[in-house]
């Protein structure tokens, strides 16, 4: 949800975010119910920076501020061209967003071993400073120190019941945003478990599989900037990937056809959506997000391979 060329303005984002919902609109005149996610990583990253800038000030927010920062940022700016959008084609529907907490263990192995790299590049100087507030900085050579941290397994939706009495009366819900805020369980000494917030990023790929999950779902779309996952990805025996069983996109993400940084967590997540009992989950780009729900367009996962005589796929509204 920024500009073209990369840029993060209000402006920038506010007319990329005009440009999706047009398209998620034509989602909801289909007759479809949705459940929308997104992710954050420039607005997180606008912050962090405003975070380095006064450091020397005032403290910096934590991680877990920053996802319920943009969370709410990027849902005001959602609801208000979606409301518009939806107006424009005669659509009653009501739109809203919930700031998400997303559960994490508190003894999942990157808290131990920080590895995500996130923001911009600083000089020793200046990582020193917030390292002094706590945070981990590494040695990236000549292009200078980088923020790590960890990027936990998420487990559970803690607010997934308020998202589903928000579908159930007829919103449009935007939900857990950026993978969701990350929060653990302490103990309190008194009333069992609270929750409180932790120094991470959750993958929003991952955390879209798992609310598409948890909402019981029928179809996950993951919408991007091109129209297919592509096997060969980068050589001239390059090729789209349509329709394909769970389980060969799985060997096909084993011999690393998919980047890790980019497609590979988008084919991780689709496949933990029907693994876990969804439809069917598609890859494709947003123009097309409308056939993509119905499975006519797009790499389409589905439990099994696909053979020549299956029936076709079931083109009726759900959730999604």
């Amino acid at each position: 949800m920024i500009g073209p060329d990369g840029s993060a303005a209000p402006g920038a984002q506010i007319a990329a975010v005009t440009e999706a919902s047009a398209e998620i609109a034509n989602l909801v005149a289909a007759g479809h119910e949705v459940v929308l996610t997104h992710g954050n990583g420039p607005q997180v990253g606008n912050l962090l920076v405003k975070n380095e800038i006064a450091a020397t000030v005032v403290p910096p927010v934590s991680l877990d501020w920053c996802v319920a920062q943009t969370q709410a940022t990027l849902g005001l700016v959602l609801m208000n061209a979606l409301d518009a959008a939806l107006r424009a084609r005669g659509i009653a529907r009501p739109t809203t967003t919930v700031v998400t907490r997303t559960l994490v263990d508190a003894d999942d192995p990157g808290f131990t071993r920080p590895s995500k790299p996130i923001g911009r590049h600083l000089p020793q100087d200046e990582a020193r400073v917030l390292v002094e507030h706590g945070e981990t900085w590494e040695d990236r050579g000549a292009k200078g120190w980088r923020r790590v941290v960890a990027s936990p397994e998420p487990l559970e939706i803690v607010d997934a019941p308020a998202i589903a009495a928000l579908v159930d009366a007829g919103f449009v819900v935007i939900a857990n945003g950026g993978g969701g805020i990350p929060v653990v369980a302490r103990s309190d000494g008194t009333v069992g478990h609270v929750l409180g917030g932790v120094e991470a990023v959750i993958d929003k790929d991952l955390g879209a599989a798992l609310l598409a999950v948890t909402v019981d779902a029928d179809v996950l779309v993951i919408a991007t900037d091109v129209p297919h996952a592509v096997r060969r990805f980068g050589t001239p025996d390059a090729a789209p990937i349509g329709r394909i069983g769970v389980t060969d996109l799985r060997a096909l993400a084993g011999e690393g056809h998919f980047a890790s940084g980019s497609m590979g967590p988008k084919v991780d997540a689709a496949c933990r959506f029907v693994e876990r009992g969804g439809t069917r989950a598609v890859i494709t780009s947003l123009a097309h997000i409308v056939d993509a729900a119905t499975g006519a367009f797009g790499t389409v996962v589905l439990p099994q391979p696909p053979a020549a005589s299956s029936p076709p796929l079931d083109p009726t509204p759900g959730v999604h």
